[in-house]
């Protein structure tokens, strides 16, 4: 077993500060990818690849809005302050309400071009809050170990538990969008 604090990945012992910035930035890589695909989707105006993208997103999205707004984002309060984390949690409102809108749109059985433009507006929306968010990452390194464990800590249980963006924001969030 490494070190407290520490981790082995692939042989390799890894800060946990390290862990959590690769699993983070490999998170927002991922629903980077899915926002670009959705809107190649859209333009080709393919419903059903844009519904199962839709659907990917919301999965993906789901564990991690989870535990940033659970665990990450009330530890970055005596960083950033109140107001800069109230933004993060407005995005993830805007996400959320854009996921929505995005499944709406993909529960037909075609999309015309009105609605392939609203589709590409809505996922470009989203996009600069993944870019902005990974960015997060070099003060979550500035925590207490302890901190970043229990972040890494309540992203395994939102994983476990696995509810899509749209369930956990329905069901158990803390604050209805």
């Amino acid at each position: 077993m490494p070190a407290y604090g520490a981790y082995q990945l692939g042989g390799v012992s890894l800060a946990i500060s390290d862990v959590f910035r690769e699993t983070f930035r490999d998170e927002h890589r991922e629903v980077r990818n899915l926002l670009f695909a959705l809107v190649d989707a859209f333009t080709a105006h393919d419903v059903t690849t844009a519904r199962h993208i839709v659907s990917a997103i919301a999965e993906a999205t789901g564990p991690h809005f989870r535990y940033e707004e659970e665990s990450m984002y009330p530890r970055l309060v005596p960083i950033f302050g109140e107001e800069y984390v109230r933004k993060l949690v407005a995005d993830h409102d805007g996400a959320i309400r854009n996921v929505r809108e995005l499944a709406q749109l993909t529960d037909h059985g075609q999309i015309d071009q009105a609605q392939a433009e609203r589709g590409i507006e809505l996922t470009r929306q989203i996009l600069p809050h993944v870019s902005d968010c990974d960015g997060l990452s070099i003060m979550v390194e500035t925590l207490p170990q302890d901190d970043v464990l229990d972040i890494l800590a309540i992203r395994e249980a939102a994983l476990e538990k696995n509810l899509d963006l749209l369930t956990w924001a329905g069901t158990v969030r803390a604050r209805h969008t």
